[in-house]
């Protein structure tokens, strides 16, 4: 059932928190519906997460259900005061819904599991505007993947492009056929890199400077080539755990290798496994805080025949948060913005929670 009678202008929020904790990301976005979907951002900006929160959400996958619903409350209540401190700074008064992704502490489809924080139904009472939340657990009970969920977004906003990828945490593609799409996870991208680079005690390596200046450990690249995900049919998704018992186990075995080596050996694994993903020709559209990668960009086009475009900054940083709140735009109408041709549900649907507030803005 829609939420709303349908309009051709819609304005909505969406709020996207990424697996490689770099911060919450908002978009405040105006779609428009004339012969196709197009879209404006009107305002954006990423919350950086402090130190308090980084560790809180990389170690909330070990946290007893006690303690994980504790944290559920707090990140709930965080992402609502964040929420309203950005429609209050950007002077938003024309709003249809906020469109919330949450933050993924387990996905794990296989075992029919996927859980996101900050999908509390109080989120909508905190923003005082109607909120879309809780996209994956549907699917996941229709016996899909839950992931990606990207590529309905991607096929009604971007169809100038034969394909588009997102390096983020993880990596996921979405290819254009006719008017259909085939979308999947391809591989661990900043989930890995930025552990690798902290123990350099930095944030991320900028530009893949330190990883260009490294050699490849041919034994770790074997390895991580033979990983049985990567010889796996679509659909298909990843999670962090897989990363923790399939990555971060082979890294600790190589843990007396230079560390501008480890990450000169995941670029090329990385680089190899998007590269044999690609269309063999036309533009791919580079998105996620990895694009600003140059050496992995580089080391992705030197194996690839595809054209790589990398967009504007906003584009780039911001595409996830669009889709998402693209995605909750097709929920509040009651249209379909899950494919099970994607995630191998039994059926498309409209998925997401809608929550509308105990009081509005008057």
């Amino acid at each position: 059932m829609s939420a709303k009678v349908k309009s051709d202008v819609y304005h909505m929020i969406g709020c996207m928190s990424g697996t490689s904790l770099d911060g919450l990301d908002l978009a405040y976005v105006r779609f428009t519906e004339t012969n196709g979907w197009t879209f404006q951002i009107l305002a954006s900006k990423t919350i950086d997460y402090n130190i308090g929160w980084k560790r809180k959400l990389s170690e909330a996958v070990k946290l007893s259900p006690a303690k994980l619903q504790k944290l559920d409350i707090e990140y709930t209540d965080f992402l609502g005061a964040t929420i309203v401190e950005f429609i209050d700074k950007e002077k938003i008064e024309v709003l249809d819904a906020v469109s919330s992704h949450g933050h993924t502490v387990f996905h794990q489809p296989d075992k029919g599991l996927t859980f996101q924080i900050g999908n509390l139904s109080h989120l909508a009472d905190r923003i005082r505007w109607p909120v879309i939340c809780d996209f994956r657990t549907q699917d996941v009970a229709l016996g899909g993947q839950g992931a990606p969920l990207v590529p309905m977004g991607d096929l009604m906003l971007f169809k100038n492009h034969r394909a588009c990828v997102n390096l983020g945490g993880f990596s996921n593609i979405s290819i254009f056929q006719n008017q259909s799409v085939l979308a999947f996870d391809i591989c661990a991208v900043n989930t890995v890199l930025n552990f690798l680079t902290h123990r350099l005690d930095l944030p991320y390596d900028e530009g893949g400077k330190i990883a260009a200046s490294g050699k490849i450990i041919a034994v770790l690249f074997e390895q991580l080539e033979k990983l049985r995900f990567y010889s796996k049919e679509p659909p298909k998704s990843l999670g962090i755990e897989w990363v923790q018992e399939c990555i971060f186990s082979l890294l600790e075995e190589n843990t007396n290798e230079e560390t501008q080596d480890l990450l000169h050996t995941y670029i090329q694994h990385i680089a190899q496994e998007i590269a044999k993903c690609l269309p063999e020709e036309g533009l791919v559209l580079f998105t996620g805080g990895g694009a600003y990668n140059t050496f992995l960009v580089q080391a992705i086009q030197k194996k690839s025949n595809a054209k790589i475009e990398v967009p504007t900054p906003e584009l780039v940083d911001f595409k996830e948060a669009l889709i998402f709140a693209f995605l909750g735009l097709l929920r509040w109408r009651g249209s379909i913005n899950c494919l099970a041709s994607v995630t191998g549900a039994q059926q498309d649907h409209s998925t997401g929670k809608i929550i509308i507030p105990n009081s509005r803005i008057g």
